[in-house]
């Protein structure tokens, strides 16, 4: 061994000594043999500095440039610059060309990356074996979720979770998007989506989903006949909920499955559920609405349900992540507990 550990100067044997330990810890030997003491200690300091400086080297690639490393990382840019330098000199090779506005990665760059990628997965995969099953989730998670699940369904198992998990934090971050651009990065773990996915790089635990009706203010219907076919809606004042229909609506019968597109010409469209609602309830138009956030304003009278026999498609909820080789307890029981929270969450 005392070959293997001799030099750690360049990226090739860091790699080496550390995939050397992670082969051991899978051998399932339970002593690692160093030279002695001394340079045990100076081997495991060694690699704790190179991990550090190859997370935030890769943190750096994939977030795209040094301030939005250090603000997913909680440090400064000065901070992500030195340790970029440091591991620069280290390996003694230029990693990224940078001028005022771009940055790439030089040709030894490329070849850091993909090796750091796969290096810190595994690294993360040996902490995880070495702690156990049981490691306590602990750090940051960061979460995205649609504005009108994020503020009143999802909340209760959030809270769930918090409360069981005092050493996570989590930052909840409500986009209305049907899909977040890039996870990595955003700096996103996963995010909550309404919708199909169509992204096959992406982990898609489905959840549930949630009917979508027909609505409108009574005001809408003043001196007007009260729709009895789809086709009686044309004619009427619409909103579009642009995420999910702009032009024209598809609605199914529910009893024969039969079908019909209506063409619409909205008075007004949103990205936003809530402001859907709002609108409606001011008779701006007729729109189609996930039926758990107007239940009440049904009840009270304030909204109608127009032709109950036919309605819009459902959309399937999904809990969605990139896949990886390794994924922190952090992540692994917010998804536990987020599925144990459905019974609740699903009462549409």
């Amino acid at each position: 061994m005392n070959g293997v550990y001799s030099d750690c100067s360049s990226f090739d044997t860091v790699v080496a000594c550390i995939e050397h330990l992670l082969y051991v810890i899978r051998m399932k030997k339970s002593v690692i043999t160093l030279p002695d003491n001394t340079g045990a200690a100076s081997l495991l300091s060694a690699t704790g500095d190179r991990i550090e400086l190859m997370q935030t080297f890769v943190r750096i690639v994939e977030a795209g440039n040094l301030s939005a490393a250090a603000n997913q990382l909680g440090t400064t840019q000065p901070t992500i610059s030195r340790r970029l330098q440091t591991l620069e000199r280290s390996l003694g090779v230029k990693l990224l060309h940078r001028s005022t506005h771009t940055m790439r990665l030089t040709t030894d760059g490329e070849r850091c990356y993909q090796h750091a990628r796969n290096l810190l997965e595994s690294w993360a995969a040996f902490e995880s074996d070495l702690r156990g099953a049981g490691q306590e989730p602990a750090g940051l998670l960061r979460v995205v979720a649609p504005h009108a699940f994020g503020q009143e369904r999802f909340i209760k198992p959030l809270a769930d979770y918090l409360k069981r998990y005092p050493q996570v934090n989590v930052e909840w971050l409500l986009h209305d998007d049907i899909a977040i651009g890039d996870f990595i990065s955003d700096g996103i773990d996963c995010a909550i989506q309404v919708g199909e996915i169509s992204d096959s790089s992406l982990v898609a635990i489905k959840l549930t989903e949630v009917p979508r009706i027909l609505i409108a203010a009574p005001s809408v219907l003043t001196d007007r006949l009260l729709p009895k076919h789809p086709r009686d809606l044309a004619t009427l004042p619409w909103l579009a909920l642009r995420t999910y229909y702009r032009n024209e609506v598809l609605l199914r019968c529910k009893t024969t499955g039969e079908t019909q597109r209506i063409p619409i010409t909205p008075r007004m469209s949103t990205d936003n559920l809530y402001a859907l609602r709002s609108a409606a309830l001011q008779g701006l138009g007729v729109g189609v609405s996930s039926a758990w956030i107007v239940d009440s304003d049904l009840v009270a009278g304030r909204l109608m349900h127009l032709i109950p026999e036919w309605q819009a498609d459902s959309l399937p909820v999904h809990l969605v992540y990139p896949y990886a080789r390794f994924y922190p307890a952090r992540l692994r029981c917010f998804v536990d507990a987020i599925r144990a929270g459905m019974s609740e969450v699903a009462a549409f």
